[in-house]
């Protein structure tokens, strides 16, 4: 991948704290304009390396790139371009969400008044808060608490929002305002953000990078792990005797594998091939030839990213 087109980039970005390693070699790539899932179970290294992105702490080794600019000795400029939204933002209870954002404007704007006060307007706008913006925050709910703690992140116009966790203790209603508030942002923004929750990652991320115990064990486009690490598999459902079916499709050099999932009037395989082009070709004519049998389903089976997830944690783990 072209380096231009990354926001941030790590080689061997190590941490440790007292001789135990919370985060190993990691190598990262989150290209420009991106909603990127950093995913993984708690405790995997994910707010240590949000950490060392910001600068808040120092790598044990490696290093890292924000915006091209080395994360140890350029973390101030890099800061400067950057929202942040920590796991549990903190507010002032007594202060309104117009205040909130006044405040934190004020670290940055020193322009007209006007000004600002347009940029809070269109930030409330953008994360669904207008309505509630002279409302003491102490009122607000959990979802209404994420969203102005995205406002907050947003206010300055940021090159790239660090997101930590920002819809993991809402209930579903709060996670999808989040959601929608993330896929709002894309236009303006890179998003790279942390979660537990794969559903999430599935619904509004381009890209996902896999934490476990400290280690990367995948990234790269959601599409490209959706399709399953191994071998493509294509799911195709027919309606009939399908005996002989069964039996030409085995027989096909670049079947390796025919597996039996459901039986509901129709009878439904999952094929493992070696050959993507020949099976769209001719898997479909292969089963038909011959029998008066009806196509109900054929297509490449996605998967469901908690398949994906789960199969390579575990694989890890049973390697150590």
């Amino acid at each position: 991948m072209d380096t231009d087109s990354l926001v941030i980039e790590t080689h061997g970005l190590t941490k440790s704290y007292k001789g135990v390693e919370a985060l190993k070699g990691l190598n990262l790539m989150v290209p420009r304009h991106s909603i990127f899932g950093f995913l993984g179970p708690n405790g995997a290294g994910k707010t240590t390396t949000m950490k060392l992105l910001l600068g808040l702490i120092r790598p044990t080794s490696g290093g890292g790139k924000v915006f091209g600019r080395d994360i140890v000795r350029d973390s101030i400029a890099i800061r400067s371009r950057i929202g942040y939204l920590p796991q549990q933002p903190r507010f002032v209870d007594g202060m309104t969400a117009r205040e909130t954002l006044r405040f934190t404007a004020s670290f940055f704007f020193s322009g007209p008044e006007a000004g600002v006060e347009e940029r809070i307007d269109e930030t409330l706008a953008l994360v669904g808060l207008s309505d509630k913006a002279d409302r003491s925050v102490k009122g607000f709910s959990g979802g209404e608490r994420q969203r102005l703690g995205i406002a907050q992140a947003q206010v300055h116009y940021p090159d790239l929002l660090i997101l930590d966790e920002p819809a993991a203790a809402l209930d579903p209603m709060g996670r999808r305002d989040v959601l929608e508030v993330m896929e709002r942002l894309r236009n303006h923004t890179t998003i790279f953000y942390s979660t537990h929750i794969l559903d999430d990652v599935q619904r509004v991320s381009d890209a996902v990078a896999i934490l476990n115990r400290g280690e990367l064990v995948a990234q790269g486009p959601i599409e490209e792990l959706l399709a399953g690490g191994g071998e493509p598999v294509y799911i195709l459902s027919l309606k009939g005797d399908a005996t002989g079916a069964l039996s030409r499709i085995r027989a096909l050099p670049w079947v390796s594998s025919v597996r039996e999932v459901a039986r509901n009037g129709a009878v439904t395989w999952e094929i493992h091939v070696t050959d993507v082009q020949a099976a769209e070709a001719q898997l479909v004519r292969e089963a038909l030839a011959g029998d008066s049998l009806t196509l109900v389903e054929f297509g490449r089976k996605r998967f469901e990213l908690e398949e994906v997830f789960v199969s390579i944690v575990e694989g890890e783990n049973h390697g150590h």
